[in-house]
């Protein structure tokens, strides 16, 4: 996917989410993400936006603000911690207008702080908020009972970023010997191979035998990559309890 696709997603998905929110009310309980309202995930995604926002128009050098008034330092007009109830989802919307815009104003050239590989420090960026907004996304469809679905494409890009960029950061993995997940999104074609071992995690495209193989449409295995749905609506054939190891580990990190 391109850019200028990655920051059309964020806008767009962040739309949705805030239709979802003001469907399901604040205090609608977040399952996919426990002990969490909508409230919260509302506030978590603005001030994902606020941050990301910053380190793209401003260049802020910490990883992440030690304290939550910092956030005020690069945007005084919008980082007013917390707004009403009666405010919040507009106030998101605002957060994602502001991301969109710095994101559209930056160019591939800058030379922006990342924590992940990619083509450009701007792409870096643009595919890491459309996927933190689209799975957060679901996160309120689902609250409010909306049924999600994600266009295939960004589905496998999604998971592309999750297995070759961010799961390779891993420096051990829970298993006494080396094991190979396969993951296969039939309606795209893609695959992916994650050596999984004590010393970590490597994501290759390259065939290789397989002790387990996940399959199935990008969407429903964007999903349950990110521990977001069941295993049913896959299929897996060889070593399962190596996925089950996969979901009870991942855990994304921004270090």
């Amino acid at each position: 996917m391109q850019i200028a696709e990655h920051i059309a997603a964020v806008a767009n998905e962040g739309k949705t989410l805030a239709d979802a929110a003001q469907q399901a009310g604040l205090e609608a309980d977040i399952d996919t993400c426990p002990g969490w309202d909508m409230r919260d995930l509302v506030r978590h995604l603005s001030e994902i936006h606020l941050w990301a926002a910053a380190r793209v128009a401003k260049r802020t050098s910490k990883l992440w603000p030690d304290d939550i008034s910092e956030h005020a330092e690069s945007w005084p007009e919008l980082a007013v911690f917390w707004p009403d109830d009666s405010e919040l989802v507009d106030w998101y919307l605002e957060t994602n207008a502001n991301l969109v815009q710095a994101l559209e104003s930056a160019s591939p050239a800058d030379d922006l702080p990342t924590f992940l590989p990619a083509p450009s420090p701007l792409a870096m960026w643009a595919r890491r908020q459309a996927h933190e907004t689209a799975v957060h996304r679901f996160d309120a469809e689902k609250a409010a009972g909306i049924p999600s679905r994600f266009d295939p494409v960004f589905a496998a890009d999604g998971i592309d970023e999750l297995l070759a960029a961010f799961a390779p950061r891993k420096q051990e993995f829970p298993i006494p010997t080396t094991k190979i997940m396969h993951v296969h999104a039939d309606d795209t074609g893609d695959h992916w191979f994650m050596t999984l071992g004590p010393d970590g995690i490597d994501t290759s495209r390259d065939e290789r035998p397989a002790d387990v193989t996940v399959r199935g449409a990008a969407s429903d295995l964007y999903l349950l990559l990110w521990n977001r749905t069941e295993d049913a609506a896959v299929a897996v054939t060889g070593e399962r309890e190596l996925l089950d190891t996969w979901h009870g580990n991942h855990r994304v990190r921004w270090s």
